[in-house]
C-alpha cells in the first residue's frame, strides 16, 4: 500500500487541534445557560456528531450513483466508508441526545418523531453493513449496496424534516422554535459561533477518518483479489 500522503498527516494533526479547541470553547467560552446549565453543553456535541452522520449518509448515496453509472469498485469503497463512519458519528449523537434528555424531559428516551426517526435511519445502515456480509461476489456486493444507500438516504430528509413536520417536544435548532419544545433554549452570539465552530471541527474529523477508511478499503480490496485469484 501507498504510503500515508502528507496532506492526510497533516489533516490528521488539524483535526485533533480543531477537537480540542472546540472542547476548549464549549466549556471556556459558550457561556452556561441558565436553565439547563452545564447539562446543555452536550448539545454541541450532539447536533455536530448528527450533522456528520447525516452527511455520510448523503456521501453514500452520492457515492452509489457513481458506482451505478460508472461500474467502478472504488465507489463502494467509498460508500462502504461512509455508512460505517456515519453510524459511528450518529450512535453518539443518539447516545448524547439521551443524555441531555433525562434531565430536560425527564426520560432517556420518547417515541417522538425525531428520536423515532432517528432510530429508524441508524438501523437501516445498520441492516446494510449485515445485508452486505452474505454477499461474496464483489460485484453483485457492490450493486446491491448502490441501490440500497439509494433507497436509505430517503430516511437522511425524513429525519430531519421531522421536527418541522410532526408535532414535537424535540427543539428545533436552527429556526423557529415551537412553543412546545421542551428543552428550546435561544442562543447568544457566543453560543452560535460555539456551535458553527463544532459543526466545522467535526466535519473536517468526518473528512480525515474518511480518507484513512478509504485507504483501509482499498486494502482490504486487494486483499480479497488476491484470495479470490489463489481459488481460481
Amino acid at each position: 500500500m501507498k504510503p500515508q500522503p502528507l496532506a492526510l498527516k497533516a489533516l490528521s494533526v488539524i483535526s485533533v487541534l480543531l477537537f480540542l479547541s472546540a472542547l476548549g470553547m464549549v466549556f471556556f467560552y459558550a457561556p452556561l445557560e441558565i436553565t439547563m446549565n452545564y447539562v446543555q453543553k452536550i448539545f454541541y456535541f450532539h447536533i455536530a456528531n448528527a450533522w456528520v452522520g447525516m452527511l455520510g449518509f448523503i456521501a453514500a448515496a452520492v457515492a452509489g450513483v457513481l458506482y451505478l453509472v460508472k461500474h467502478d469498485q472504488k465507489w463502494d469503497i467509498v460508500g462502504l466508508a461512509a455508512v460505517e463512519i456515519s453510524l459511528v458519528f450518529f450512535l453518539i449523537a443518539i447516545i448524547s441526545g439521551s443524555i441531555w434528555a433525562r434531565p430536560t424531559w425527564g426520560a432517556y428516551w420518547t417515541w417522538e418523531p425525531r428520536l423515532t426517526t432517528a432510530a429508524i435511519l441508524e438501523m437501516v445502515y445498520i441492516a446494510y453493513l449485515l445485508l452486505r456480509q452474505g454477499i461474496d461476489d464483489p460485484d453483485r456486493r457492490a450493486r446491491f449496496s448502490a441501490v440500497y444507500t439509494l433507497i436509505g438516504s430517503i430516511s437522511v430528509p425524513i429525519t430531519f424534516m421531522s421536527i418541522r413536520l410532526f408535532r414535537t417536544i424535540h427543539p428545533v435548532v436552527i429556526g423557529t422554535n415551537s412553543s412546545a419544545s421542551t428543552g428550546s433554549f435561544d442562543m447568544t452570539s457566543k453560543m452560535l459561533v460555539t456551535m458553527f465552530f463544532a459543526l466545522f471541527s467535526f466535519s473536517v474529523i468526518f473528512i480525515t477518518l474518511f480518507w484513512h477508511r478509504i485507504r483501509q478499503g482499498q486494502l482490504a480490496q486487494q486483499v480479497e483479489q488476491l484470495k479470490l485469484e489463489e481459488l481460481q
